[in-house]
């Protein structure tokens, strides 16, 4: 029996070499907008892409650091995340507009997803931000944490995510990329997690980052386990 439909959503808009088969890969694209990379002609760029391949948008949010690439820690105030994260989804949004493209969700990038999923606080200022830009997006973000919490208080869908190109701890929490290891960049292996995720039944979708070395091989094994498995698009 096929297992119910587990959706691939991958991390773009990142850099000017992403190929566009990623788009055509995904069922869901999350878009950077300005905080650790991305401009408006990058999003137009992806965005037309989706709208081509038919794959779902939506906005990736992040900390304000594009030296750090949204992937070193800050500390922020709740409200002035709130207010950075409303910034960037509504920069997306503008740009979609424009493309005649609807934004169907929101992920936080990097450090932000980590720790919003640990504060309470954070978790609601990135839930607010997007509202205020997308108004009711579907929130893709670790099951079982306090963004999922928080999106069932604010009646947000939630779709709990899985990493088919990062490593695992037996807890289930990602690996440090600042360890060995910690990024799969073996299409085979990542397509095994992959098939090992998506049986366990804990996920609802499964991220390959756009810029993980040759994510665009793992990312054809990725959506040929899922499809294997009975994804449908």
């Amino acid at each position: 029996m096929p297992l119910a439909p587990l959706l691939l959503n991958i991390d773009a808009g990142e850099s000017d070499d992403e190929p566009d088969e990623l788009y055509a890969l995904a069922h869901a694209v999350n878009i950077a907008c300005g905080g650790h990379a991305g401009d408006e002609r990058s999003m137009e760029r992806v965005l037309r892409a989706c709208t081509e391949h038919g794959t779902m948008a939506g906005a990736h949010p992040s900390y304000e650091d594009r030296e750090g690439f949204g992937r070193r820690d800050l500390v922020v105030d709740a409200a002035v995340l709130e207010e950075s994260v409303r910034a960037q989804c509504e920069r997306l949004a503008s740009v979609a507009r424009a493309c005649g493209v609807a934004l169907s969700h929101v992920k936080a990038h990097g450090a932000l997803y980590h720790a919003a999923n640990r504060d309470p606080g954070l978790a609601r200022a990135v839930l607010a931000g997007a509202r205020a830009a997308l108004g009711s997006p579907l929130v893709l973000g670790p099951p079982d944490g306090e963004l999922q919490r928080a999106a069932e208080t604010a009646g947000l869908a939630y779709s709990r995510e899985g990493f088919a190109d990062r490593a695992m701890r037996a807890d289930g929490s990602l690996v440090p990329r600042g360890e060995p290891g910690a990024v799969l960049d073996d299409a085979g292996a990542a397509r095994e997690q992959a098939r090992r995720l998506a049986i366990s039944g804990a996920f609802d979708t499964l991220c390959v980052h756009g810029d993980s070395p040759g994510a665009l091989a793992i990312a054809r094994a990725v959506r040929a386990e899922l499809d294997a498995l009975g994804a449908r698009r």
